[in-house]
């Protein structure tokens, strides 16, 4: 039983009682039973009902006998295509601002040839009150909402030239495939201008060459990039970042382009797209520089030193174990790795590494003590260390100097 049917009834009821108000206690009690065990309604709801004689006024409209009143409206779909046109020219102000801007700027738009209205448009423009504004516009910043939401997400040109590979696409048995990535020495506060470290590996010797650069400049990291390609003794075939700034410019692009070197890059927030040069970051650069800040050119010199000691300590004596297989045995995962060996061990079993690179990297092998390259890395690693809290007690008496100087200052302003 819908609405009007309900009423219908209750009107029923009522009339052939010959009245409600009229009744004893126990005759309305008797009303209101019938009708609430015929409709469903809640007895109190009914009795409002009844008292309100809304049933009536609701049969009177569905009759036609009453019409409802409908409050006429000033601001009809022509003073909306104004308002949003308006909207659109002052940058989508909120009612309250555009009110202003239409009292204000409305002549001059009409000065300018944006807008050609008539006087009793004008008129209600500038009437028009802020909430009126909102609510004749909700609909439209709707329609623009949900536009905007559902837009084609579209990327910049480069990214769409420069492709993307997991982790797993990337070849991991072919010399030359280079993955890169820089390292942020930051400390606890990313603000102002510090070192970063551009660490390259390849992912199949796991050969390490790593840099600073003293910002994240696109030229800067171009720059260092090819210095430390020089460094490797094989060709680069193809080098894999992630979608930093630092790589996904238009300088890098075009280095890859003239170098014929294949560019790609990770899936955002995907670091295993980058996961050999990420474990390197970890076991080479985090391990040795560690996580303080570090910002003057004292230390940019230092640990372009270091970064130097630490890529022939790494090449040529700390062995590497590739993952071979894994295999899932019921809830665990077995991996099977190779026998470990150092990617100087690595390249000099590689059939495509020329005789004579293989010549060059022995002499040097045979020239190395790795006993006295850890103590001229640990020497490093101290005069880095000393740099660091040499800069952080300047930094501290500048602090104090400068406090104590404006305590001073209204005394001898006074």
């Amino acid at each position: 039983m819908d609405m009007e049917a309900r009423n219908q009834y209750l009107h029923a009821l009522i009339t052939e009682a010959g009245g409600y108000h009229l009744k004893g206690r126990k005759q309305k009690s008797n009303i209101l039973d019938e009708y609430c065990r015929v409709s469903g309604q809640n007895r109190q709801y009914a009795i409002r009902k009844i008292k309100s004689g809304s049933y009536v006024k609701t049969l009177r409209i569905e009759r036609g006998e009453e019409k409802k009143r409908v409050r006429p409206s000033v601001y009809d779909g022509s003073v909306i295509a104004f308002l949003i046109k308006i909207w659109n020219i002052f940058d989508n102000p909120a009612g309250v601002r555009m009110k202003e801007q239409i009292r204000s700027e409305l002549s001059r738009l009409q000065t300018f040839g944006e807008i050609t209205i008539s006087s009793e448009m004008e008129g209600k423009l500038k009437k028009i009150s802020a909430s009126e504004i909102d609510r004749s516009l909700s609909a439209h910043k709707e329609k623009e909402r949900i536009r905007e939401k559902y837009k084609h997400k579209i990327h910049p040109l480069l990214y769409q030239k420069i492709p993307q590979k997991i982790g797993k696409d990337q070849d991991r048995f072919t010399i030359g495939t280079i993955q890169i990535d820089t390292v942020e020495h930051c400390g606890d506060k990313a603000q102002g201008v510090f070192i970063y470290t551009l660490s390259t590996t390849d992912i199949a010797t796991s050969w390490w060459q790593g840099g600073a650069l003293l910002t994240k400049g696109m030229q800067g990291a171009v720059m260092l990039l090819d210095a430390l390609r020089t460094r490797y003794p094989f060709s680069w075939s193809e080098m894999h970042s992630d979608n930093g700034s630092e790589f996904i410019n238009s300088h890098l692009y075009r280095y890859s382009v003239d170098e014929k070197i294949e560019f790609t890059r990770s899936r955002p927030y995907q670091k295993n797209d980058n996961f050999l040069v990420e474990q390197k970051n970890g076991r080479i650069v985090r391990r040795h520089i560690g996580y303080r800040r570090h910002d003057t050119l004292e230390e940019f010199a230092i640990i372009n030193e270091l970064c130097e000691w630490l890529s022939w300590y790494h090449n040529f004596f700390q062995p590497v174990q590739k993952l071979l297989r894994k295999e899932r045995i019921g809830a665990k995962i077995k991996r099977t790795f190779d026998v470990p060996k150092t990617p100087y061990q690595r390249v000099m079993e590689s059939e495509k590494i020329p005789d004579e690179t293989k010549h060059i990297l022995k002499v040097q092998y045979e020239s190395l003590n790795p006993a006295e390259l850890k103590r001229k890395i640990d020497k490093k690693r101290n005069e880095l260390y000393l740099a660091y809290t040499a800069k952080s007690k300047r930094s501290i008496v500048e602090k104090k100097v400068a406090s104590a100087t404006k305590e001073k200052m209204p005394a001898l302003i006074h």
